[in-house]
């Protein structure tokens, strides 16, 4: 089935800034539509998201002004199953490394919206459409892990806590019983600030409590009491996105009032790891230091080290942590890498060498859930998906427990 038209609209992601939502139809009448995220803490590998302003929060128009006149031009007639040639197409159109002309914004949202037309012209669910785009190789996993910021920091919170992320990752494969201890581990979390930190606390981008406190091993050791606290301790596992780019200047590491070479902040999070048996640590150095993530992941071979901002969902980068062995998990984000074809390109590389796939929100989302039916496709180890709060994060683990409840009804 042939594409009939192209168009986009501006909207407003979950930090209320403008983003894309690009609708894609057919002449069967089909259409599919994808709400784009944005981030806040972003590699410098990653796609460039183009705004008609410097600032992160400015207009999407220009790239709208892109989709309706020279992408709209260029992809109508196409056959709308044809992901490969589309993606190739549009890579070609934008012409940049980084997809600058264009923007990142522009190309994920026309990929992802072809994708869903497809899949709905095809009458079949977008996970099912997905599997048939990529030979990758399987996983015997129902289900992937909730991985759920419940603390917030770094660049995800107003607050003096250097550390980005802290997570609990519930150890089941049921997506239900994952958001029920989510949601009591959360209201745990809540009433242990709200007692020991006389109140003092917010709400993050990704809907966690955002603690202004300068300690980064304070929120471990919350997460820690809470799962203590918990009838079934052993529920949940803590996992770190610490975004080391995000506090690295000069060639060293700003926490605070403390300034740590590569090796202390090294011997810190190793520290951090042993105390708490991290399931997984996302970001533990700057984003062009393969061999210092290579050093931590010998150190600590039964830890995740997990690529962020190192990898940005791109292939060539992940080749290179991969050759470094640097990492033993990468994070997808589709919008980094710009389209689908590549996203998928990067999945099948990391599955190949053994790398578990973590797909992966933005900070700022959309109601948009394509990430739930990609990590249920390709059965990854994890998907992050912010706390169990705000209508942008349960949209997704809504999304995957219908889709996991269905699938096994059917199997």
């Amino acid at each position: 089935m042939k594409i009939a038209s192209i168009s986009a609209e501006e909207i407003r992601d979950s930090r209320g800034n403008p983003t894309l939502y690009v609708t894609v139809s057919c002449e069967d009448g089909t259409k599919g539509s994808f709400a784009v995220p944005s981030g806040a803490s972003t590699g410098a590998t990653e796609a460039v998201e183009l705004r008609d302003e410097s600032a992160s929060g400015g207009h999407v128009l220009t790239a709208i002004r892109h989709i309706a006149t020279e992408v709209n031009d260029a992809l109508r007639g196409m056959e709308v199953a044809e992901q490969g040639k589309i993606d190739a197409a549009l890579i070609a159109l934008d012409g940049t490394e980084r997809k600058s002309r264009l923007g990142g914004n522009s190309t994920i949202g026309v990929s992802g919206a072809v994708c869903r037309a497809a899949a709905a012209s095809s009458g079949i669910e977008l996970y099912e459409y997905l599997r048939s785009l990529a030979d990758i190789p399987p996983s015997n996993r129902i289900a992937p892990f909730l991985y759920m910021n419940l603390i917030n920091g770094g660049m995800h919170a107003s607050t003096r806590l250097a550390f980005q992320e802290y997570l609990i990752v519930p150890q089941t494969e049921s997506p239900q019983e994952a958001l029920s201890m989510g949601v009591e581990a959360l209201r745990r979390v809540e009433e242990h600030v709200t007692n020991r930190h006389q109140g003092a606390w917010a709400i993050g981008d990704e809907g966690g409590v955002a603690l202004d406190v300068e300690d980064t091993e304070i929120p471990l050791r919350i997460l820690s009491e809470v799962r203590d606290s918990l009838k079934n301790q052993g529920s949940f596992e803590i996992a770190l996105d610490i975004a080391a780019s995000s506090f690295w200047s000069d060639g060293s590491y700003r926490i605070g009032e403390h300034t740590l070479s590569s090796e202390e902040l090294g011997a810190k999070i190793a520290e951090y790891a042993a105390t708490y048996d991290l399931f997984s640590i996302e970001d533990p150095f700057e984003e062009q230091d393969f061999e210092a993530f290579a050093g931590l992941q010998a150190a600590l071979p039964d830890t995740r080290i997990v690529g962020d901002d190192l990898t940005t969902t791109n292939a060539w980068r992940l080749q290179k942590a991969i050759d470094k062995r640097s990492i033993r998990a990468v994070i997808i984000k589709p919008n980094q890498i710009g389209t689908i074809s590549e996203t998928l390109e990067t999945m099948g590389l990391a599955r190949k060498h053994g790398i578990d796939c973590i797909v992966s929100h933005r900070s700022g989302e959309t109601m948009d859930t394509f990430i739930a039916d990609l990590a249920f496709a390709f059965g990854t180890l994890g998907i992050k998906v912010g706390a169990p709060r705000t209508k942008e994060r349960m949209a997704k683990i809504e999304r995957l427990i219908e889709i996991a409840s269905a699938d096994t009804e059917a199997g």
